[in-house]
This record gives C-alpha cells, sequence and structure tokens, in this order.
C-alpha cells in the first residue's frame, strides 16, 4: 500500500504524515468541509484545516495549491458534475424534470447533504465565495448540459437554470422557507421542472447575447 507524503523536508523529515497512519487527499477535504460550514470561506485558513487534519500545512497545499483549489475540490467532491450527464439522455420534454429530481436527490441523502450545506453555507457569507460556487454551478454542472442540448445562449440558460436550482437548495434546505421544506420530493420537483425546462430548451429573449 503507498502512503501519500509531503516533499521532504532539508531535515530529513517526512511533514504531513501522522505517525503511524496514512494521510490521505481525503482526510483534508472532510476537514475542510466541516470547517467550511462552520466557520465560512473567509473563516478558514489552510493552516487550520492542517491543524485539525493534523497534517503539516504542506500537504495540503501539495494536494489541492491554495485554499481556492481546496474550496473548489470540495464543491466537486459535493456536486460530482459528471453524474448530471444523464440529463440529456432520453426523451428531450422531460430535461427539466430529470435535472430538478437529480439536482434534489442529492440533498436529500447523507453524506451528500452535508457537503452540499457546507459549499452553500459558505456562499452566503462572503462575495469571493458566492462567485467561485457560482461560478463553478454554471460552468462546471450546468453548461456542459446547456451546450449539449444545443439550443442559443447556452452560457445564459445555465445561469438561469441555477438561479433556481441554488435559490430553491437555500429555501428547502438553509432557508427553511415553508411549505418548501416539508414538500414531497416528487412534489417539489414537479413545480420546479417546468421553469427549468423552458430555460433549458425554451426560447430566450433577444436580450442575450448571442456569444453567451
Amino acid at each position: 500500500m503507498s502512503i501519500e507524503r509531503a516533499p521532504v523536508s532539508g531535515s530529513g523529515k517526512r511533514p504531513g504524515r501522522r505517525p503511524g497512519k496514512t494521510v490521505s487527499r481525503d482526510v483534508i477535504l472532510s476537514v475542510a468541509m466541516k470547517r467550511f460550514a462552520e466557520a465560512g470561506y473567509e473563516g478558514v485558513s489552510l493552516r487550520s484545516i492542517a491543524r485539525e487534519a493534523q497534517v503539516d500545512p504542506a500537504l495540503v497545499r501539495h494536494f489541492f495549491a491554495s485554499k481556492e483549489g481546496l474550496f473548489e475540490a470540495v464543491m466537486r467532491d459535493a456536486f460530482h458534475p459528471e453524474d448530471f450527464a444523464m440529463v440529456v439522455e432520453g426523451a428531450e420534454e422531460r430535461m427539466g424534470e430529470r435535472l430538478a429530481a437529480g439536482f434534489l436527490e442529492m440533498w436529500e441523502t447523507q453524506p451528500s447533504r452535508d457537503k452540499l450545506l457546507s459549499v452553500l453555507r459558505s456562499a452566503v457569507t462572503r462575495d469571493a465565495a458566492a462567485t467561485m460556487v457560482r461560478s463553478f454551478i454554471v460552468g462546471e454542472v450546468l453548461a456542459p448540459i446547456t451546450r449539449a442540448i444545443g439550443r442559443p445562449h447556452p452560457q445564459a440558460r445555465a445561469a438561469l437554470v441555477g438561479t433556481q436550482l441554488v435559490g430553491l437548495a437555500l429555501a428547502r434546505y438553509v432557508v427553511k422557507t415553508q411549505p418548501l421544506p416539508t414538500m414531497r420530493l416528487d412534489a417539489v420537483v414537479q413545480v420546479i421542472a417546468p421553469s427549468i425546462q423552458r430555460f433549458l430548451t425554451g426560447d430566450l429573449p433577444d436580450v442575450f447575447d448571442e456569444t453567451a
């Protein structure tokens, strides 16, 4: 079994390795997810994450390069963009339903919900985190879908869908705006799917730039 190590320092020690235990990237990700959920993006440092994970900060930088890189890894671990490829498979008129259902189902189970909550709670604390979350969801999760569909304005469509899904997640799972938290999942999908479908495949106003 291989053991992941930070670069060997001049002293001959191996920083970033727990005595007697394998230090993995997943340990750092798990701690980062928890710390971002508790303190928000700005309230967390690589040093504090390393301290709680019991590793040298050099190991965190070795895997993720920066706090921004670590937060992006947390987002990718939470959302799994590749899982949304199924949206463009099957009947086109049900794409909105498949996307809404797939997105919401991630929130209904653990540990996926905790990971997603960590990301959204960070996003509502500081503009920098909000910008990263918005760019990731639109660019990494939704834009591949809208480009694959082939309608005009794929970037604008991805942004519009993102406003619907992120707003819904905040209302149902974070702010808990009634009646959304107590509605059955299939009922929420039934309500939101037509709007998602329109943004994915319907006609959009000419106010959007053709290159978007």
